[in-house]
């Protein structure tokens, strides 16, 4: 038995290329939280007054960088990392050609490296540069043209990276026609499609508007229009995040539980569903925005309460597949299955952790989509306190916890202390449950977000759960307890890079209970998932883009649809061009009268 598992190989054994891809990857997301890290805490101390090492004219720079390396750069490095290992080992077969997987990679770092430049020169005085536009970045603020450059090279490089994924599969296709997509692949290029959709909308702001504006060469841009094209990639981008987590949810804590995934055909329904309704709700983002109707904002309302349905069938088929698990390992009982669960294993308790979090999530995010109720909390720390539950922990966590399994598979070494591992999830998860409910309760007093000073002169908040400085330090308690555990995560990944390669470390995935046979075929038809979702997005965002740009124009109230610069160029052609026309108008004349 020894003999047979020191024979199985590792896909670091199997792919060594795909695997230095994906620890690049990897690094640059965990490089990018760490920098998060480092500001988040400087937020928090500095909002609730604790700790204050800079001046509050720096803590919107500081929000744009918490929030950029964040949510932009540490999710989708690790995202691009995961679903590089995910197609390679689900289709058992390499990349195409690595060097275009290095092309995307290198277009992605350089993209992130001149955004976070721009955005950290706003620390220097002495530099003409700044990008203090937070992660929504739309108008009317303004970023350094280099801030946009940079994000719009990054996503193109995200682009490059759903083509390689793509070419590899059908690479496969082409060897394997009859068989169905591998789980792990379908999910990939189901959220890759989604990606295409969403993100589209936002290139074309940057690109179109948002650039050429920060560079001068258009006079202003129209903010409805950007802040509606931000949202409509500003909530799929969300599931962007969350499908990953969902990726591992499925396929790897199954087995770490001791079993195997419940149902394969639920787990490609989930994704189906993900792709066709995450990008039509992004207005319900602007309910309190005066450009929109409200017929356009109740239907994005209705549409958004339909994305329950995949996050109900995924809490159905996870706990199902972890209860399978602890059967398998001899568990029995109503709830007695629990305790025959590895919970000593980082990698299943922290994604265990981060599912019961998304949970809580979900609750808070229904008073967000709600219109009436969203009231009440628009534009209050309750907002942050919902997203630091789904991306900062439903997705951060499983992140984590997800690379103590991960990282011995792509690189041959063990993780340098599980226990050390094990606390440091379980520490997130203090610290979110603290942080999280302080920001969700003051969000109900009607303490603002967005702000370094929270609080105003001549007036005090009600008590409500606590008073507000209370709930300020449950606040500060939390956030540091997250900064140690980043610390504590970053140091054992580290200390791991630093162990022997060692053999045996090879862990394989089984197949699904109901695998993909008891799935309808149709499933697997992305082009009929893709035009779907295509024509969903056309009946939601059709009609209120055009009223939007019909009310205050492309590029906003009284300013054509050309760039200003063209204004000059235009009017001298028209001086040199009317002469002419004029001239040519009377030889035709002549010309007409001769003939007769």
């Amino acid at each position: 038995m020894s003999e047979a598992i020191e024979a199985e190989q590792t896909f670091a054994d199997k792919f060594p290329e795909e695997a230095r891809i994906v620890r690049a990857a990897l690094l640059s997301s965990f490089f990018a939280l760490a920098l998060g890290a480092i500001f988040g805490i400087i937020q928090t101390l500095h909002r609730t007054d604790v700790a204050r090492i800079i001046p509050s004219t720096d803590y919107y720079t500081v929000l744009t960088a918490h929030g950029v390396f964040m949510v932009i750069s540490f999710t989708i490095f690790f995202l691009v990392g995961l679903f590089t290992w995910a197609v390679v080992r689900s289709l058992d077969r390499p990349l195409l050609n690595t060097k275009i997987t290095w092309t995307w990679y290198g277009l992605m770092a350089a993209g992130m490296t001149m955004t976070g430049v721009s955005i950290l020169a706003g620390f220097v005085d002495s530099i003409d540069m700044s990008a203090d536009v937070l992660f929504t970045f739309y108008a009317p603020l303004q970023a350094h043209p280099m801030f946009y450059a940079g994000l719009a090279v990054f996503i193109v490089g995200s682009w490059i990276a759903g083509a390689d994924f793509f070419r590899t599969w059908l690479a496969w296709k082409r060897e394997h026609p009859d068989e169905r997509i591998p789980l792990q692949t379908f999910m990939v290029l189901t959220t890759m499609a989604m990606w295409y959709i969403a993100s589209s909308a936002v290139a074309a702001s940057v690109l179109i508007f948002l650039l050429p504006w920060s560079l001068g060469l258009i006079d202003q841009v129209n903010p409805t229009l950007t802040r509606t094209l931000f949202w409509f990639f500003g909530h799929p981008v969300v599931y962007f995040w969350l499908m990953p987590a969902y990726l591992l949810w499925y396929t790897v804590l199954p087995k770490i539980a001791g079993g195997r995934l419940f149902s394969d055909p639920l787990a490609r329904v989930v994704f189906v569903l993900f792709l066709l309704l995450s990008t039509p709700v992004g207005i319900h983002h602007q309910y309190l925005d005066p450009g929109i109707a409200e017929g356009f904002k109740f239907i994005s309302m209705t549409n958004t309460m339909f994305l329950l349905l995949p996050s109900l069938l995924t809490a159905f088929t996870v706990v199902a597949s972890v209860e399978y698990g602890a059967r398998q390992r001899g568990g029995s009982g109503l709830l007695g299955w629990l305790t025959d669960l590895p919970w000593r294993d980082p990698a299943f308790t922290g994604m265990m952790l981060a599912g019961l979090m998304f949970a809580a999530g979900g609750f808070s995010g229904m008073v967000n989509a709600g219109m009436n109720i969203n009231y009440m909390i628009h534009n209050t720390i309750w907002v942050p306190g919902h997203f630091h539950l789904t991306v900062g922990t439903a997705v951060a966590l499983t992140f984590m916890a997800a690379t103590y399994w991960l990282w011995p598979q792509i690189s041959n070494k063990p993780i340098y202390s599980r226990p050390i591992g094990l606390f440091q999830v379980v520490l997130w998860f203090i610290g979110m449950a603290l942080m999280s409910n302080a920001m969700h309760a003051q969000g109900i007093m009607g303490v603002p977000r967005r702000t370094a000073e929270p609080e105003y002169s001549g007036f005090d908040y009600p008590t409500m759960f606590g008073g507000f400085e209370e709930l300020n330090i449950q606040i500060a308690i939390g956030g540091t307890l997250l900064f140690v555990s980043t610390v504590l995560f970053i140091g054992n990944l580290v200390l791991t890079m630093g162990n022997p390669k060692v053999s045996g470390l090879a862990e394989s995935l089984p197949p699904a209970l109901s695998g993909p046979d008891d799935a309808p075929r149709v499933l697997d038809s992305l082009r009929l998932w893709v035009g779907i979702a295509l024509t969903l997005v056309v009946l939601a965002y059709a009609l209120p883009l055009a009223a939007i740009i019909n009310r205050g124009g492309l590029l906003g109230p009284g300013v054509g649809t050309y760039p200003v610069w063209l204004v000059s160029t235009l009017d001298a052609l028209a001086g040199a061009v009317t002469p002419l026309v004029g001239a040519v108008g009377d030889a035709a004349a002549s010309l007409a009268e001769v003939v007769r």
